[in-house]
């Protein structure tokens, strides 16, 4: 019952300097501004690709600020469609899930998942603009990635024939991916069960637990991406199993705090299970 990955939250400190970085970096686009109570913020909404990015700036006390006084700026919560957001919504109760509402958005808190704080959407078109076309992942980290994809699976309706497992020495982890309509869409939540605590992912587990660690994107063209990057001295890497210009990693003091993977369209079916469309989608 989950479709895209639609959207994240971003605590930031200043959403006005936020909104021109991500203007500046990714090609987005201011849709709109107004307050979420329910987050105590004042937020800003900008679309990079289809993906809405909400920049919420604290007004007081509140999950954002609790957020930005624990870890700084960065991602907060992680965003997903669906096609009926009523019947997920009966779904979760259903299922014992405590969850919220706020305008047309379903907010599920992080202790009532594997760490993973969600806001539900209704699916919708909207047109695509920057120089990404969408996030497709959003990355969990776990205790157990077994467990966590049971969760998901019951809780939303996902196949979990459908999902893929994954491991990675170079980065420290093994864990699946939660894909939720493949081979059609790369969407999935990344669920990664860290098994070396000196690599970066081990210790931010270390000291965070069960969260959100970042997300990814795809793009037409990661050459572009590179140009803004460079125009705007932000700091960034190349993939070092796949060179640019096929993908990188946008450095979180670059993104007010976010952590984003960037490939080029299809690459990640390398990773996710069906290499053999890595380059005939592109």
């Amino acid at each position: 019952m989950l479709t895209y990955v639609d959207r994240v939250q971003i605590a930031v400190r200043d959403r006005t300097a936020a909104e021109t970085t991500f203007r500046n970096l990714l090609g987005a686009e201011k849709v709109r501004e107004d307050h979420s109570a329910l987050n105590n913020a004042d937020r800003s909404v900008v679309r990079a690709g289809a993906t809405e990015f909400e920049l919420l700036q604290p007004a007081g006390a509140g999950p954002v600020q609790s957020f930005l006084d624990s870890w700084g700026e960065g991602l907060l919560t992680a965003g997903f469609s669906t096609p009926n957001l009523s019947a997920l919504s009966q779904r979760l109760s259903d299922r014992g899930v405590v969850w919220a509402t706020e305008g047309d958005q379903v907010y599920i808190e992080a202790d009532q998942t594997p760490g993973l704080r969600m806001v539900l959407t209704q699916e919708g078109d909207r047109t695509q603009t920057g120089n990404i076309s969408y996030l497709y992942e959003i990355t969990n980290l776990i205790r157990d990635h077994a467990a966590a994809a049971s969760f998901y699976a019951e809780t939303f309706g996902l196949d979990a024939e459908r999902f893929s497992p994954i491991e990675s020495k170079q980065y420290g982890y093994i864990g699946q991916l939660t894909l939720f309509d493949p081979p059609d869409r790369l969407d999935r939540i990344e669920l990664s069960q860290t098994n070396d605590p000196e690599k970066a992912m081990g210790r931010y587990f270390a000291k965070r637990g069960e969260s959100i660690y970042m997300c990814y994107a795809e793009t037409d063209n990661v050459g572009n991406v590179v140009e803004a990057l460079q125009r705007h001295g932000a700091r960034f890497a190349g993939r070092s199993d796949d060179p640019n210009p096929e993908g990188l990693f946008i450095h979180p003091s670059s993104l007010h705090g976010v952590l984003m993977g960037v490939s080029r369209t299809n690459l990640a079916w390398t990773w996710s299970g069906r290499p053999e469309l890595a380059k005939g989608r592109a």
